[in-house]
């Protein structure tokens, strides 16, 4: 026999050779991988079939005892998924459908289903299934708030979609984060950011009133908000301090993310300044917990 193809046998065929079957099913398909890459047919009197297509094969210890089974299944999903067999966005089939694909029942499956959830490598939705994850995006927070240059920086575009510019007084909470008085103007402007139509972000910034007028105006053309106040009003857009806490998504906030109810978010509150220490704005910004990473960045 020569070693080095890539087969699908029965288990039956594999227990010829000695080798144990990575399931528990005679009468299914089964995977083996020899390590070369040239391929022809184990001379067992079988059709064998070469696969290529949906499930990359287990790689059987002959001289070890298997892994557990949901183990060997989360190791065959997890390569099909760094070989885009299942792309970033992809439903994968369905319980029932990898559980007659594996020949396993339902509570296999879902074990080896939450090894990967807990890796970040899927994402699992009630009602709506279990999908395969984005690398999470990593967002730098360092004296300068730089957040779209951060995302270009990943060779990512971001999209924004404006959901609201208003005027408020500023209540009790607003007058201590910005130091101005109650009930003084205060600009909100909140959008909604997005790759590659999948939401990331809501961000909610408070503008002192006083400080900046016509901003109404200016937050419809630029899309750069340290752009923006350099430009239009010669201000510098500096860190002075960040809370960063893990929440659960407000129902609002997790239709507009497109992610469960209740799912975890990470909220940033940051306070930032102009090169003279005045405060110019009061940043909230809820990130999708399942998509981004906060790079805290220590400043030389």
């Amino acid at each position: 026999m020569r070693h080095g193809h890539l087969v699908l046998a029965t288990s039956q065929a594999l227990g010829s050779l000695g080798l144990s079957s990575p399931m528990n099913n005679n009468e299914q398909l089964r995977i083996w991988l020899c390590t070369s890459t040239d391929c022809d047919r184990l001379p067992l009197g079988y059709d064998y079939t070469y696969l290529r297509l949906l499930f990359e094969p287990y790689r059987i210890n002959m001289h070890q005892e298997a892994l557990p089974l949901y183990l060997q299944i989360a190791s065959q999903l997890r390569c099909n998924i760094r070989e885009a067999v299942f792309k970033v966005g992809d439903r994968l089939p369905t319980e029932t459908e990898l559980s007659e694909r594996f020949g396993v029942n339902r509570h296999t499956l879902r074990r080896a289903i939450e090894v990967l959830r807990q890796e970040g490598i899927v994402g699992v939705e009630r009602g709506r299934g279990t999908f395969v994850m984005a690398d999470p995006i990593a967002v730098p927070i360092g004296k300068r708030v730089r957040f779209n240059e951060s995302l270009k920086a990943q060779s990512l575009q971001p999209l924004w979609q404006v959901l609201r510019i208003v005027e408020i007084n500023a209540d009790t909470r607003l007058s201590k984060r910005l130091e101005i008085d109650v009930g003084a103007s205060v600009l909100l402007f909140e959008r909604l950011s997005s790759i590659d139509d999948i939401p990331i972000n809501i961000s909610s910034s408070y503008f002192p009133g006083q400080h900046f007028p016509r901003l109404i105006d200016h937050c419809q053309t630029y899309r750069s908000i340290s752009k923006m106040l350099q430009t239009e009003y010669g201000r510098d857009h500096i860190r002075r301090s960040t809370r960063v806490s893990a929440r659960l998504a407000q129902a609002n906030d997790a239709r507009l993310l497109k992610m469960p109810a209740n799912g975890p978010i990470l909220l940033s509150e940051s306070i930032n300044v102009d090169q003279t220490g005045v405060v110019i704005e009061y940043g909230v910004t809820r990130f999708r917990g399942d998509r981004m990473e906060l790079v805290l960045e220590n400043e030389a």
